[in-house]
């Protein structure tokens, strides 16, 4: 099966191989990947290395990488809202949160394309988890507009929002609201949550459809028409500015103990 790294600032993964298709995620650059399937007119199917997310995208939105550059996988992160770097040569800038995969000395060479970096570097690994630095890295996303499918600093939805923070602090969350709600371990009062701490709310038919993250037992960040902190209690979500209330309640999960 061909391993692949994400060669654009900001790769849409589609459910179906049509530009007409839903956006089910997306790929950042750096982002490793195996290449499942190929259709006509230049669309391929991928697994995403990270969460096994798999999508359609362009195949000029990827190149190859050898198996052990794909082994290694990403772990230094870029820390600025746009890193710029080089990409064969010429200028690139690329998204808070993106991957230097296989590179040693701020290069990487991906088959015959050269990458070259000397910006700061984040590693997740290094860092001890914390309410406080959940706190500082949700807010670097406060007012990114919603995105269906989004996981960038340009656009993202809320579970993309949840995914993207918990990375940069070492912990891996599924992609979708409702499989991170299988993770952690279950907080039983919202008096007892802490900052860093996610809850999730279910719709109508008690399908958990949304998910923030807790700043403290009455306020929550979350992607909602934009990243935006809104008031919470007991019941749910209590919009901040027009005081209706928006999501019900249905759990909170921890994820870490400092």
């Amino acid at each position: 099966m061909p391993y692949a790294v994400c060669c654009v600032p900001v790769s849409p993964l589609r459910a179906e191989p049509s530009h007409r298709s839903e956006m089910v995620t997306q790929q950042l650059f750096g982002e490793p990947c195996q290449i499942l399937e190929r259709e006509k007119d230049h669309w391929i199917k991928i697994r995403c290395q990270y969460d096994n997310y798999e999508g359609w995208c362009q195949d000029s939105h990827v190149t190859s990488i050898d198996e052990d550059q794909f082994r290694k996988g990403e772990r230094h992160l870029t820390p600025e809202w746009v890193n710029e770097l080089e990409y064969n040569g010429h200028q690139m800038m690329v998204p808070f949160g993106s991957s230097l995969t296989a590179m040693k000395n701020g290069n990487a060479l991906w088959r015959r394309n050269s990458v070259h970096y000397k910006g700061k570097t984040w590693d997740p690994y290094e860092i001890k988890p914390s309410g406080k630095i959940i706190k500082q890295l949700a807010f670097k996303f406060y007012n990114t507009p919603y995105l269906w499918g989004g996981k960038s600093i340009f656009g993202i939805d809320c579970s993309g929002f949840a995914q993207t923070v918990y990375k940069f602090i070492g912990i891996p969350l599924l992609r979708d609201t409702y499989q991170q709600a299988t993770q952690g371990e279950i907080v039983g009062f919202l008096q007892e949550a802490k900052c860093g701490d996610l809850a999730f709310f279910d719709n109508e038919d008690r399908r958990i459809t949304h998910v923030g993250i807790l700043l403290n037992a009455h306020e929550i960040i979350h992607a909602s028409g934009k990243v935006r902190v809104d008031k919470i209690d007991s019941q749910g979500i209590v919009n901040s500015e027009t005081a209706q209330r928006t999501h019900q309640l249905r759990i909170i999960k921890r994820y870490f103990e400092e």
